[in-house]
């Protein structure tokens, strides 16, 4: 059953249509930990968390490998107990969420932003539905955002991260 203020998602906005099998489930598991963690709206941390254990194509493409993942999922495994506490009770904006003007209910205005410009990404390389590649390279995108917070606290070279990910167009 879905919570009442987590019930908008991509089926809800049109977009059910535009994303892949594993882009549903990662958002599904983001709602999910949302919810587990009391947050009212999906956030581009939890998308983060969702792409890394859902998407082998997104693991890969980390510069540093196997290790440097394992590393990221241990800081958002910690979100609920640890650093993400900060966050709690607020709502994720960023530069991209203002410029973007896009709201989904349920969604931070950040993480709604990046589903919109992940759409844009699959669209300008031929592609009818976003796969996980195309939010992540979203994700990155936004330099304000949770995800990039996340990033940064876990070492993460975004620049190899983003070379690595215009190469995957």
């Amino acid at each position: 059953m879905r919570s009442p203020t987590l019930s908008a998602g991509p089926d809800d906005t049109g977009r059910e249509d535009r994303v892949s099998d594993v882009v549903a489930a990662v958002i599904a598991g983001a709602r999910r930990r949302a919810v587990r963690d009391g947050d009212a709206r999906i956030d581009t941390a939890h998308l983060l968390h969702g792409l890394l254990e859902s998407d082998p194509d997104v693991r890969d493409v980390f510069p540093g490998g196997s290790p440097q993942v394992i590393r990221l999922l241990g800081y958002l495994v910690q979100r609920a107990i640890g650093y993400g506490l900060r966050w709690s009770g607020s709502v994720e904006d960023s530069g991209a969420a203002r410029s973007a003007g896009s709201g989904m209910a349920g969604w931070s205005p950040a993480a709604a932003a990046a589903l919109d410009a992940a759409v844009r990404r699959a669209a300008s390389r031929g592609a009818s539905r976003v796969d996980g590649l195309d939010l992540l390279a979203a994700l990155v995108q936004d330099r304000e955002c949770r995800a990039m917070e996340v990033l940064r606290r876990a070492g993460v070279a975004v620049a190899p991260l983003v070379t690595a990910l215009d190469g995957a167009i």
